[in-house]
């Protein structure tokens, strides 16, 4: 039987003419929200993951922890006070808020808007409290991930080896990270950070299989 005539019985669409979708388009931007513990390598993850993936926006969060080395103003985050940071939560200027190990983080929501009415992919590095208020705001519109530690005693491994904490400190993060880890079932993926060639690569597979995706929003 000619093929005309089994897609005119069976109703098969011509696929190039009736869909015209190339390969990664798609017609809303994403909230891509990576949340970790302490000494996850979130943010190592999210810098090469920016550094490696084409279209893919950074929003730089507010704070007032003082600036670690390497940081800078503006770039890796807005350093502010106490103060300016109440401030700001009174003006409105946050999509999410929290405190955390006793300072404070904030997602300004100006570049989440402009970026979404643009149309393009913005990748935000929160706390598991910041990720659930976008959760309840921006749902629809985001993809939630959580990087995990091979095991606690491997966190553990990993924040002495930083030798930022008192042990003090790191038992108080280690108690924190057990209370995240309770938030895992409330992500879409989860990413277990055993080697960090391998995590990124899985983060950027996560990237690329929701640009594919068939969005209904």
């Amino acid at each position: 039987m000619p093929i005309a005539k089994i897609k005119k019985k069976t109703g098969i669409p011509n696929v190039n003419s009736s869909l015209r979708i190339s390969s990664g388009t798609r017609r809303f931007g994403t909230i891509f929200v990576v949340s970790a513990p302490s000494g996850c390598g979130k943010t190592t993850l999210c810098k090469r993951l920016l550094k490696n993936m084409p279209g893919l926006c950074r929003s730089a969060s507010f704070t007032t922890r003082a600036p670690r080395r390497g940081e800078r103003d503006g770039i890796d985050y807005h350093f502010v006070s106490t103060k300016e940071f109440k401030t700001l939560i009174k003006k409105g200027k946050f999509i999410e808020h929290a405190r955390v190990f006793g300072n404070f983080y904030g997602t300004p929501s100006g570049p989440i808007k402009k970026t979404l009415k643009n149309n393009k992919d913005i990748l935000l590095s929160i706390d598991v409290k910041g990720a659930m208020q976008i959760k309840r705001l921006l749902g629809p519109r985001s993809v939630f991930i959580f990087i995990l530690p091979p095991s606690l005693d491997a966190l553990n491994k990993r924040l002495m080896k930083r030798h930022a904490d008192s042990k003090g400190e790191i038992n108080k993060r280690l108690e924190i990270a057990k209370e995240e880890l309770s938030y895992l079932h409330k992500y879409d993926y989860a990413i277990v950070n055993c080697r960090l060639k391998d995590a990124l690569s899985q983060l950027e597979a996560v990237i690329i299989a929701e640009r594919l995706k068939i969005r209904k929003h």
